[in-house]
């Protein structure tokens, strides 16, 4: 390592792994502490790396193993209540024509053993380690563990999911510095509106080789990903009552049970009903989708990324891009800092600038993913008037590119790591990345992105006056 500077990390997910690969590269030390004992425990589903996340994955090395354990899907497929097609679209084939580089779909668990396996160095990661405090002061941080032992270093990146510890440390340590400074409202900023059952099974040829299937119904919906030789799902339920933090709900396999059993002769193609699906599953469970960005994203040496300061629902798979995104941000602005320092001490007021411009360059663009994502869910669940005539009168009936052209201009403002190269051979499809700097393109995707916001908008209206006229009579 060329710096005196020690990241702590708290957390080997898709943040913290992720963040070590990119420090490794910066020639940052560094510690990752996860408190399971596999690299990759057998929970959760499937990721899908979008060609923003596969960017990253390029510069880290990691991108020819995650293309290597999966198959590029092809059809997006939208079936009514009834199982019976409504949308069978080219939304992978578009997004590859646009960007140049496929989705990838991989399951959890193995895209995290290629992160793992695809480090440079994997002394930097310890399993087993739970933290049980995090302290700081003007001179660094300590991270103590469980077995007594203590980690020190500079900062602390808080990568440990939803329900982090080292945000609740960090909460208590801003308001005995300023008192009231993290507010009650703050605190109770992610809000949970729906619960999920997820998990995988074998492949289901009745729902295609390589496809993605929504089925819509009445405030629940289906969503299935496959692949030749695997079936993740997807079933997903608006909760009667919203709840907030510090509620928290753990569902036991009882639970997944009935609310299976409650959904289980629902038909999701011509030939099948969820309840085979269920039955055949390789592991499955009832879990809580959390939903939020929090207000403060650090104080003093202490730092978060990922889940733990902005969580989106994940039924366009936005959430682990979003957390590599935020991870490279960091590491950019570290990087440029350290490298202005030769590699010394940063003071406790630099890393609050360094951290602050990370949160300013993030906030917007976390809010416009999480209120996609949430307008997603709903709309698949038929949540409200509004979200169900999306469904039902306006989506059906857009061509098969707008979903994909309006999510080129997401994709491709998507920030990379800074102080690494891109392949030039990586990405080149109809759009240019935004650091690109190709202004002829820049000009066609705002056109693209005005033509589509007009078409939603005049849909819309005619659907509103539809609906009207309907209520009318």
């Amino acid at each position: 390592m060329i710096s005196n500077f020690r990241v702590i990390i708290v957390g080997g997910g898709v943040a913290g792994l992720t963040a070590s690969h990119a420090l490794q590269k910066a020639g940052i030390d560094h510690v990752v502490l996860e408190r399971s004992k596999e690299v990759a425990p057998a929970v959760g589903a499937s990721i899908a790396i979008y060609p923003h996340g596969a960017r990253i994955l390029s510069q880290i090395g990691c991108l020819e193993a995650a293309k290597a354990a999966c198959r590029p899907c092809e059809r997006f497929i939208t079936r009514g209540p009834d199982g019976k097609v409504w949308i069978n679209s080219d939304f992978f084939g578009n997004v590859q024509a646009n960007h140049g580089q496929d989705i990838l779909l991989l399951e959890r668990r193995e895209f995290l053993q290629i992160l793992y396996d695809c480090l440079p160095d994997k002394s930097f990661i310890k399993l087993g380690c739970r933290v049980r405090d995090v302290t700081q002061d003007c001179n660094g941080v300590e991270v103590s563990l469980d077995d007594g032992t203590v980690e020190r270093g500079d900062m602390v990146l808080g990568c440990d999911g939803v329900h982090s510890l080292v945000k609740r440390r960090m909460w208590d340590l801003a308001n005995q510095k300023i008192p009231r400074v993290i507010t009650a409202q703050e605190k109770t900023s992610m809000v949970t509106r729906w619960k999920c059952l997820v998990g995988m099974g074998p492949a289901a040829p009745e729902l295609g080789e390589r496809d993605m299937t929504v089925v819509h119904a009445d405030r629940y919906s289906f969503l299935f990903l496959t692949q030749p030789d695997k079936l993740f799902f997807f079933v997903f339920f608006r909760l009667e009552h919203e709840f907030r933090w510090p509620e928290r709900r753990r569902y036991t396999d009882a639970d997944a049970e009935a609310l299976a059993a409650s959904v289980a002769s629902h038909p999701i193609c011509e030939t099948l009903v969820f309840g085979e699906i269920w039955q055949k599953r390789i592991r499955g469970s009832l879990i809580s989708l959390e939903e939020g960005i929090l207000q403060h994203w650090s104080h003093g040496r202490i730092v978060l990324a990922g889940d733990s300061v902005h969580k989106v629902t994940p039924n366009i798979a936005l959430g682990g891009n979003s957390t590599m995104e935020s991870v490279v941000v960091l590491c950019n602005h570290l990087e440029r800092t350290l490298a202005a320092h030769h590699g010394g001490r940063v003071s406790r007021a630099t890393l609050g600038r360094v951290f602050g411009q990370y949160q300013r360059d993030r906030e917007k663009r976390m809010h416009e993913i999480m209120e996609l994502s949430s307008l997603i869910t709903r709309v698949q669940a038929w949540d409200g008037i509004l979200p169900k005539a999306l469904a039902c009168w306006v989506l059906p009936f857009q061509a098969d590119h707008k979903l994909t052209d309006q999510l080129g201009e997401l994709i491709r403002k998507a920030p990379k790591l800074d102080y690494l190269e891109v392949d030039r051979v990586f990405g080149r499809g109809r759009l240019a990345w935004e650091d690109e700097k190709d202004s002829r393109s820049l000009d066609k995707v705002k056109k693209m992105a005005f033509v589509s916001r007009l078409t939603v908008y005049l849909a819309g209206c005619l659907t509103a006056l539809f609906l009207a006229y309907s209520l009318s009579i």
